[in-house]
């Protein structure tokens, strides 16, 4: 596995480039970075996918900007990474934000895609109300930094019943989330708030998709996972059962069995 850094974009983006063979791209979340893959980056790099995972601008080893990240900004540094790595089509996957930055990616580069993962996020745009949240937690976030923030969501990152029957996951997200940089973090919220509404472009999506999500997941509801499986066609559903949010980290032999069978099916074809 190798970790490194790039000058792209005027900023230093940190990042995993490990493996070798065809390319799957992995969009960590918020307020994560990109240790959340860590149960995929060994796995994948072991059946012969080369797997790329950045830190997003604002997180992680990567510069922080404060002020407000569009989601088109963080599409056009991993594109602008994929380039600086000599990569043309990827299968590109994200995790809640990291999957609303997946669908701009594939808004702006959709010949740079071959296939997509979108797990435990959705497509609509920010309600008026949303929008008034996120840029109040953004606010909050600088003031006081994110431990209190990750003590009240963390039961709503992982299932309540695998804070206890899973203490080293528990244990891996609250680092995440206490350690992500207050002004980044805020600057991606604010963002976020503003991100255009994505489901029309869902339906247009014409590459193989796998939509993911954990059962228990309160933040993206599996009804929102039937909805975009509805909307991309010949798209695949997998609900995973005994996680919520992070199913990635809560039952990674079930979603990495899951992405395998669909890499297995993208990856074969010309």
């Amino acid at each position: 596995m190798t970790a490194a850094t790039a000058e792209l974009n005027g900023i230093t983006v940190g990042y995993e480039d490990t493996g070798a063979g065809d390319p799957l791209l992995l969009v960590h979340g918020h307020p994560f970075d990109r240790s959340m893959w860590a149960p995929q980056l060994g796995a994948f790099a072991a059946r012969g996918v080369r797997v790329v995972a950045p830190d997003l601008r604002g997180y992680g080893g990567t510069t922080v900007v404060p002020g407000t990240t569009p989601l088109e900004t963080f599409a056009r540094d991993l594109a602008a990474l994929l380039d600086h790595l000599g990569l043309d089509r990827v299968v590109i996957g994200g995790l809640s934000m990291g999957g609303q930055i997946v669908m701009e990616f594939c808004r702006l580069f959709p010949d740079r895609v071959r296939g997509v993962l979108l797990a435990d996020t959705f497509p609509a745009a920010e309600t008026e109300d949303g929008k008034r949240v996120r840029r109040d937690l953004a606010v909050r976030l600088v003031r006081e930094g994110l431990k209190g923030y990750t003590d009240e969501v963390l039961s709503k990152m992982v299932a309540p019943h695998n804070l206890a029957a899973l203490p080293a996951v528990a244990d891996h997200v609250r680092r995440m989330m206490y350690g992500a940089p207050p002004e980044g973090a805020a600057a991606a919220l604010r963002g976020r708030a503003e991100r255009p509404d994505y489901r029309e472009l869902l339906d247009g999506i014409a590459v193989p998709a796998l939509v993911v999500v954990g059962r228990e997941d309160e933040y993206t509801p599996v009804a929102d996972a039937e909805d975009m499986h509805r909307r991309i066609a010949g798209s695949e559903l997998v609900v995973i059962e005994g996680a919520a949010h992070l199913p990635n980290l809560e039952r990674p032999e079930e979603f990495n069995a899951a992405l395998d069978r669909f890499l297995a099916r993208v990856m074969t074809k010309a």
